[in-house]
């Protein structure tokens, strides 16, 4: 019988396994989990909700699992912007926001922002992976506007990747929800997290938000302040010109992005809570292509939202989309810091 692995042993088997994507226990990105958020520059978090959009599917909670499990094998260098953001910045996996009262959308609202605030405290700028699109709401309460470190007190411009403009202000609640999937980019800029004047909404289609119970479609974000660019609209600018649109709005004020993953065209990912199959959506090209253009902007914090891993493709390709825009988004930030 051969004498068991002494510890010496057991650190370089470690070690000579450390590369293999499917070995040992899933991080993003196969980063160091550590829950202090002053241990980092950039938080990878994961937002398990789904009681905020309760009229389609619930399952977005599993999202964060998801990507973990899919993201161990992506690659370590961004090939276009010339960098390794691991090597570059603090990177780590912060875990999950708790959520004992999940249920209870309202309840959850303030346990996401009280987690954000932390971040927002030590000065750490989060890259996060839902969860349906209602946790964006409170992650801004907590990063930008009035008494934020990482906004500077000021509220910040939002660059918004949607199908739908989740801007609803004729109803008050959405199946009971109040801060809602469809209300957080209206109530963000009532309560002075989001300067709507500085943002833009690009990606849109098919019925976006501002219809339901009247009002002309995108009539909420219009009378709130918000510049939209219709899918048919970013087809017709191209990259480069949707690009340049996005950066004259947002200026030199402070960024954060938010990627609900409908957006994108049903065939690139097909595993999301509210498809819009009738109405052809962005290319993961398109997309890639539009964040990379944003290389120096002061982004302070992104999100992913509204992937649905249980509704995916056998080879789990809505996940791995949702990876690609994480990395690209963590990839921003990183540039962002080390620019500086």
């Amino acid at each position: 019988m051969e004498k068991k692995m002494d510890q010496a042993e057991f650190e370089n088997a470690k070690a000579a396994s450390q590369n293999w994507y499917w070995w040992g226990i899933p991080t993003f990105f196969r980063c160091d989990w550590n829950e202090d958020p002053a241990a980092c520059d950039i938080a990878l978090v994961g937002v398990p909700h789904s009681s905020g959009n309760g009229s389609t599917e619930r399952d977005q909670h599993l999202g964060p699992r998801a990507v973990r499990n899919v993201s161990g094998y992506y690659r370590r260098a961004h090939g276009v912007h010339g960098f390794a953001p691991f090597e570059d910045s603090r990177i780590h996996d912060m875990g999950d926001v708790p959520m004992p009262e999940a249920m209870n959308n309202e309840a959850c609202m303030r346990h996401i922002e009280g987690f954000f605030k932390r971040l927002d405290v030590a000065g750490t700028r989060p890259v996060s992976i839902g969860g349906d699109h209602s946790i964006t709401g409170p992650i801004l309460k907590a990063i930008a506007g009035p008494d934020s470190h990482l906004s500077d007190g000021k509220p910040c411009a939002l660059v918004h990747f949607d199908a739908h403009t989740d801007s609803y202000e004729n109803i008050p609640h959405w199946l009971g929800v109040e801060r809602s999937a469809a209300h957080w980019a209206a109530y963000t800029v009532r309560e002075q997290a989001v300067d709507a004047t500085r943002s833009i909404q690009l990606g849109l289609r098919g019925h976006p938000s501002g219809t339901l119970h009247g009002g002309a479609v995108g009539s909420a974000s219009a009378s709130l302040g918000y510049e939209m660019l219709t899918m048919d609209e970013v087809d017709d600018l191209g990259v480069k010109k949707t690009i340049k649109a996005i950066r004259k709005r947002v200026g030199d004020a402070p960024v954060y992005i938010t990627f609900d993953l409908d957006c994108l065209d049903p065939s690139v990912a097909p595993g999301v809570s509210n498809l819009e199959p009738g109405f052809g959506g962005m290319s993961i090209r398109q997309a890639t292509r539009i964040l990379q253009g944003l290389k120096g902007l002061n982004i302070i914090g992104a999100d992913v939202v509204c992937l649905m891993a249980n509704k995916d493709n056998p080879n789990q390709i809505t996940s791995q989309v949702a990876m690609v825009m994480m990395f690209e988004l963590l990839s921003l930030i990183s540039i962002s810091l080390n620019d500086t």
